[in-house]
This record gives C-alpha cells, sequence and structure tokens, in this order.
C-alpha cells in the first residue's frame, strides 16, 4: 500500500484549524444570544462565512490530495498544493474576519483553487490512464 503520510500531515493540520473557527462563531453566538443564523451582527456574519468557507473548500481538497498520494503523486506537488490550501485558507478567514474584504482574501481564495484544480486534475488524469 502507498504511504499516505504526508496527506495525513495536511489532514491532521486542518482538522485543528477548525477548532478555532468553530469556537470563535460559538463563542460569539453565546456573548450576543444569537441562536440561529447572524441576527444582523456583522461580527458574526463574517465569522460565519469564515467557517463556512473553511468547511465548503477543505474537505474537497483534502479528499483529491488523499486520492493523488495513493496514485502516487510525487511529495514535491503534495507539499506545494498542502502549503498552497493551509496558506490560502490562512489569509482567507483572516481577513474576513477582520475586515470582511481586502486583496489578501481574493489571493486566499487563489491559492484554494490552485490544489483544487491540481489534485482534481491529477485525479482525472490518473484515471484516463496518465502516468
Amino acid at each position: 500500500m502507498p504511504s499516505i503520510n504526508i496527506s495525513l500531515l495536511f489532514i491532521g493540520i486542518f482538522v485543528l484549524l477548525q477548532i478555532p473557527l468553530t469556537v470563535m462563531v460559538g463563542y460569539r453566538r453565546a456573548r450576543t444570544g444569537i441562536q440561529f443564523f447572524d441576527g444582523g451582527d456583522p461580527t458574526l456574519l463574517r465569522r460565519m462565512r469564515a467557517h463556512g468557507n473553511y468547511t465548503e473548500t477543505v474537505p474537497i481538497v483534502l479528499l483529491a490530495m488523499l486520492a493523488a498520494e495513493l496514485t502516487g503523486a510525487p511529495a514535491w506537488l503534495l507539499c506545494a498544493g498542502g502549503t498552497s490550501l493551509l496558506v490560502g485558507r490562512l489569509m482567507h478567514a483572516a481577513i474576513l474576519i477582520l475586515k470582511g474584504w481586502g486583496l489578501p482574501r481574493a489571493i486566499g481564495m487563489i491559492l484554494t483553487f490552485v490544489p483544487m484544480l491540481g489534485f482534481g486534475a491529477w485525479c482525472i488524469l490518473r484515471t484516463a490512464g496518465a502516468p
């Protein structure tokens, strides 16, 4: 069986990063008494979107990364893709939580889409029989 150590490392990192994003939403809800939706609170809304966007993008990239590693993707590609995703998610969440919008948020999304595209393409090419 092929090694999946690189994917496991990044999965562990991203699981741990999910915790503060979740806690920040819960803390704001407890502080404001808003139990559902955002209650018109812009801080809660930004925190919810940072958490939601993370949850919407990270799992699919990690799944594709794991599939790429299982099918022989080189270590440099896995490390580069994982690092791009990590930097992208940190940039996106930080700016979204602090300001709502800014150039680093857009760069963060690009850095998220690069490994999404790369690992997805790897999986399709491997399925098509590419070496």
